[in-house]
């Protein structure tokens, strides 16, 4: 009896598992490609320099960003387990306990106000639908939404429980299957909408600003916002690469998924650079202003431009339906890392980790709801909720889970570690030179870097 009972036991929290590596890659590719690539990336390349933003990013890409994605799937696929039990399990000291939590606790706080801004982007969808294009393009109507406390409560709640419902499902059935069908449609939407924003009269100056790198327009702040920037694009220090790697079989060769994902991400990037900026350039005759509208060239600009086409309904549907898939994938990979995380450390059911998490949802994200609204009076270091969630996680949080991966890997486990790892079975690993480099050299000042910087900006010290 007792037997059968501890046989249950270890049924229930047995790990979740990819089928292959491109059921693993496409759900890595999914977590990578969200918010941070078509929201974020294309006004920051807008900002800092166009092309000269994007050489930088690419190399930063293909050294940094590789480094650190080739270091946490390996540590994953060794421990067969999240951040916190990864990191326990080479790292016995306090500071290293502490990296593994901050890894894992990162996608907790992230996938709530995430949440929120899925939630925006199901609303822009729904509008769109009705054939709203111009009402959404009207000055005022983000602001006057987002102040609406109880209608963005509704809609993040319908956007976390699609994310729940996948979740719930497990990793093959689920974020695998999810991850298979969403991110081939979302290309195929997010080329038709570059197809047809590069072809705009006037749009070839623009093509020519995000393309074409012009030494004039690079500065410091352009390789500091490239390397921020890379955190979002690539899922680094989130955990979630730690527990996808652990759901994946010695026979995936880590070095070429990692290769994938590079482009598939690149791709991404590339993509929503020719949807946004060459479209913003045309409808604003290249006024730099609008093209550096930040966060609001999404919500704001983007609706203006698309009323401004005669077709606004129909590219308004195709843009926000992907921004719906990005969203969601994303969302998906936060969500299973911290469910992963919880279930290792608690011992608990999947279930059981999904109810903790969906208290850690309405906390946090019920803050960020009314954060605008109903609850704008109460802010944290001058900040509305969602602001300082944003901030805490991405610009404290993340550079510090960077560093502490890079020292558990140059200090503790070893490259060699690593290197017996990533050739398993006898697989390549072309780029071992410049991960021995990086790792023990440029990455841990790289994510000092990104700590001060980013805390500068959010004080006002430095602008990016």
């Amino acid at each position: 009896m007792c037997t059968n009972k501890k046989h249950a036991e270890n049924l229930l929290h047995a790990r979740g598992k990819f089928s292959g590596r491109i059921g693993y890659v496409l759900a890595v590719a999914g977590s990578a490609v969200g918010l941070g690539n078509i929201w974020r990336f294309p006004y920051l390349a807008a900002k800092y320099g166009g092309g000269m933003f994007l050489l930088v990013y690419l190399i930063l890409m293909v050294t940094f960003g590789y480094v650190m994605i080739v270091s946490e799937t390996a540590l994953g696929r060794m421990t067969k387990k999240s951040p916190v039990g990864a990191f326990h399990k080479f790292g016995k000291s306090l500071p290293f306990h502490l990296g593994g939590w901050i890894n894992a606790v990162i996608p907790m706080m992230i996938v709530p106000y995430y949440s929120v801004i899925g939630g925006w982007v199901l609303k822009y969808l729904f509008e769109y639908i009705r054939g709203n294009a111009n009402l959404v393009a009207q000055d005022g109507y983000f602001n006057s939404f987002i102040t609406s406390s109880m209608e963005v409560e509704i809609w993040f709640l319908i956007f976390a429980a699609l994310v729940f419902i996948v979740i719930l499902a497990g990793v093959k059935n689920g974020v695998e299957r999810v991850s298979k069908v969403m991110m081939p449609l979302l290309i195929l939407l997010a080329a038709c909408v570059a197809v047809y924003s590069i072809t705009r009269p006037g749009a070839v100056e623009g093509i020519k600003y995000f393309l074409i790198p012009n030494l004039e327009n690079f500065s410091w702040m352009t390789v500091v916002a490239a390397m921020g920037q890379m955190f979002y694009s690539l899922s680094i220090a989130m955990g979630i690469l730690y527990t996808y790697g652990s759901y994946i079989g010695k026979d995936v060769d880590i070095e070429k998924s990692t290769t994938q994902v590079e482009i598939f991400d690149t791709g991404v990037a590339l993509l929503a650079g020719l949807m946004i900026i060459p479209a913003v350039f045309a409808f604003s005759g290249g006024d730099m202003e609008t093209l550096q509208a930040g966060p609001a060239l999404t919500f704001i600009t983007l609706p203006k431009v698309f009323a401004s086409m005669g077709v606004g309904t129909i590219v308004g549907i195709a843009f926000f339906l992907m921004f719906l898939f990005a969203a969601l994938t994303s969302a998906i990979s936060l969500l299973e890392t911290s469910v992963s995380t919880l279930n290792d450390e608690l011992h608990w059911s999947r279930g059981k980790c999904c109810l903790l998490m969906v208290v850690v949802m309405l906390v946090i994200g019920t803050a960020s709801s009314f954060g605008y609204g109903i609850w704008d009076s109460v802010k944290i270091l001058g900040m509305q909720f969602l602001d300082f969630f944003d901030f805490l996680t991405n610009s404290v949080m993340m550079p510090l889970a960077a560093l502490a991966t890079c020292l558990l890997v140059s200090r503790v486990v070893g490259t060699q570690k690593i290197e017996d790892e990533v050739t398993d079975g006898g697989k390549p690993f072309r780029r071992k030179k410049i991960f021995q480099f990086m790792i023990k050299y440029l990455c841990p000042i790289f994510a000092i870097i990104i700590l001060i910087s980013s805390i500068a900006n959010a004080f006002g010290w430095i602008s990016m």
